[in-house]
């Protein structure tokens, strides 16, 4: 019977939750100073046709009302309609959201195995050159805005050097010409033995993910740092040295797994940081991914999929926490 009830209980904050996402969502487009109206029908359009479109598209009603077919809408599973692609709002994201996913997940398994072992070291290393000069690194990662790195890495690497390919994600040659399966071009390329595509879009993808990644692994470094420091000040680390443990067994065996367990969640909301951040990066390398369909449809108020844009990533958020918090009772049982 507990066991039911919390199960019951989490959902219920759940669905609370995803409601007050999607209250949020509505409010937004309906605030925003945009008339979705004459992007749709054009600034110069006749007063007749301007009304009509609003009745069309349900803008005359209450607010109640038109909040009650946006729910329905959504419990079908359909976001509307796109003003600039004529396409469903579903399907566009269907579209572009496995490219932000191959980008973030690259990113985060990137950030992951380089700032924890930082953030390791860096404790064990506490005020030496080593913690000095990594907390510098870091430093840097958080402060610089992405889109100068970003910048910075295509003139250098594209522009001077030569050596990196340009903005989008393959050359011209290779568009259209690996099937889409999942989406992920590099996953579709070696599903489809197309090597020669595989390549073309991991060199498209390198400069975007390690930027992308070293914003992240700056952070899970200094959370990493952290939770060691206060890891390797508890007295059952202390206990260990005492006993003559070796120094890899009381970082690795005794302090790292307390930490493991609270870096579930900060991996978890930097994951969900970065398929909603990568909108700066995406726009700068001309990525076609969630951030530039999100930025276009922002810069030519077509409402619907920015709300729905919006209205999906805050429902990663959440399911990627609620995901954090099972990993984590999991993990460490002593959690009620």
């Amino acid at each position: 019977m507990p066991i039911a009830k919390r199960i019951l209980s989490t959902l219920g904050s759940l669905l609370l939750t995803l409601l007050g996402l999607s209250v949020l969502t509505f409010f937004i487009g309906r605030i925003m100073p945009t008339d979705p109206v004459l992007a749709m029908v054009g600034d110069n359009a006749p007063e007749y046709v301007v009304q009509r479109a609003r009745e069309e598209m349900g803008l005359n009603q209450p607010l109640w009302v038109q909040f009650g077919h946006y729910l329905s809408q959504l419990l079908h599973g359909d976001l509307g309609t796109s003003i600039l692609t004529s396409n469903p709002v579903m399907t566009d994201i269907a579209r572009f959201f496995p490219a932000t996913l191959e980008l973030a997940t690259a990113a985060i398994i990137i950030a992951a195995l380089v700032g924890i072992p930082l953030g390791v070291w860096a404790a064990v290393r506490q005020s030496t050159w080593v913690d000095q000069t990594i907390r510098v690194v870091c430093l840097a990662g958080h402060s610089l805005p992405v889109f100068v790195l970003a910048l910075l890495s295509l003139l250098i690497f594209y522009a001077v050097l030569g050596i990196a390919p340009g903005p989008g994600r393959q050359d011209i040659i290779f568009q259209d010409m690996v099937p889409q399966v999942t989406g992920l071009l590099t996953v579709d390329s070696l599903l489809a033995g197309d090597y020669a595509a595989f390549h073309d879009a991991l060199a498209h993808m390198a400069q975007p993910v390690l930027i992308l990644a070293y914003f992240s692994m700056a952070y899970i470094t200094r959370m990493t740092r952290t939770f060691m420091l206060n890891a390797l000040s508890g007295e059952f680390v202390i206990t260990a040295r005492a006993k003559g443990l070796s120094s890899r067994r009381v970082i690795w065996r005794h302090a790292f797994p307390t930490v493991a367990v609270q870096l579930v969640t900060v991996l978890a909301l930097t994951y969900a940081g970065l398929l909603e951040g990568a909108v700066v990066t995406e726009n700068v390398f001309a990525w076609p991914g969630l951030g530039q369909y999100l930025t276009t449809a922002l810069m030519n108020a077509d409402m619907n999929p920015v709300i729905g844009a919006t209205l999906l990533v805050g429902t990663v958020y959440v399911l990627l926490n609620l995901l954090a918090d099972i990993l984590y009772r999991l993990w460490d049982p002593r959690v009620k």
